[in-house]
């Protein structure tokens, strides 16, 4: 499978930003898929992600202001961002995983996109 994010960007705090991902190829190789992010200096982590079963998860410090979403039949997730804040800046990836085992581990997703960049601005 192929993962491509389009979205990111600048924008201030409070603002909101709406990234997108397509996932192309061998989809029925797919059973979750997530979002994550990396900051300058810091470990991937996991942002939101919808496990095999279709449940979503998010990570504590987005709860209440991000959404993870999909249109199946267009093979779209998205991932809207509300009341961004300074610390939300990081390069953020689409990423799919064969079994969803640990949705919370980066290894346990065989495919990623290239990642685009958010940046909040206080």
């Amino acid at each position: 499978a192929q993962l491509e994010e389009f979205g990111g960007g600048l924008v201030q705090a409070g603002g909101s930003l709406r990234l997108s991902c397509r996932v192309s190829g061998n989809i029925f190789q797919v059973n979750a898929v997530g979002w994550f992010r990396q900051a300058s200096g810091k470990q991937r982590e996991l942002v939101a992600a919808f496990s095999p079963g279709g449940s979503t998860k998010y990570a504590d410090s987005v709860k209440g202001r991000f959404i993870i979403d999909r249109v199946n039949s267009k093979n779209l997730v998205w991932l809207q961002m509300n009341s961004l804040k300074p610390e939300d800046t990081a390069v953020y990836y689409c990423a799919a995983s064969k079994w969803g085992a640990n949705l919370k581990s980066s290894t346990d997703y065989e495919y990623w996109g290239q990642g685009t960049q958010v940046t909040v601005s206080a």
